[in-house]
């Protein structure tokens, strides 16, 4: 079901993001770049063709593009959301980790979706960003779930994995999400070009729909 935020959308577009400021107008994003061999790369068309449905629905001002950002630059704070995936490992460095602890406490945003397989290093690398925090998982009624798009039962399920539902997780510090994980969904494979998986295009506007919801959250609180 679709809601219309454009109150929400207004306010974004007069006032702007409470966030870091960007000089060309819109909002950049960028997809994390991570090292311990994990395929950060993978599903390159993913998060271009959620800007594209994004922008198509929303009047929120989105740069076209992304950018490919490593979790140790100073440039991952011009940037208000990352998105993060993989299916296999990833570490970080005492630098590292502190980079993605300031960028976060400073109004970032990280969004990370598992795509089979990240689990078992995500959970030991956000706990290592934040030793005193642990994943609480986010309950249906959250504006997550209900920006432009309503899901009254919390994240779709897009690919199979182990069969089990799917769940969203969240960090919190200081009352604000900087964290969103979404585990046993897979959002981003429903974002690559439909050739790529097979994925139902029914599935596909799920993942679209439940995505968008996320990157307005993000920009707007």
């Amino acid at each position: 079901m679709i809601k219309h935020s454009t109150l929400l959308v207004l306010t974004l577009l007069i006032f702007g993001s409470p966030i870091m400021a960007q000089t060309s107008g819109e909002f950049e994003i960028a997809r994390a770049k991570y090292r311990g061999g994990g395929d950060w790369y993978n599903d390159p068309s993913a998060l271009q063709n959620l800007i594209q449905f994004t922008k198509a629905n929303a009047p929120v001002p989105i740069s076209e593009s992304y950018t490919d950002v490593s979790l140790g630059s100073a440039d991952l704070h011009s940037y208000p959301f990352v998105f993060l995936t993989g299916h296999g490992n990833i570490t970080l460095n005492s630098s590292e980790t502190r980079n993605v602890r300031e960028y976060l406490q400073n109004g970032g945003f990280l969004y990370v979706d598992d795509d089979y397989g990240l689990d078992e290093y995500i959970r030991p690398v956000i706990e290592q960003v934040f030793p005193d925090e642990e994943f609480i998982e986010v309950p249906f009624n959250h504006s997550i779930y209900d920006q432009l798009y309503t899901f009254e039962n919390g994240l779709p399920k897009i690919h199979e994995h182990d069969n089990q539902p799917p769940q969203g997780f969240a960090i919190f510090h200081e009352g604000r999400m900087v964290v969103f994980y979404t585990y046993e969904s897979n959002l981003g494979d429903g974002w690559a070009d439909a050739r790529v998986h097979n994925t139902p295009e029914t599935l596909r506007q799920q993942a679209f729909q439940m995505g968008a919801n996320i990157l307005i959250y993000a920009l707007t609180k």
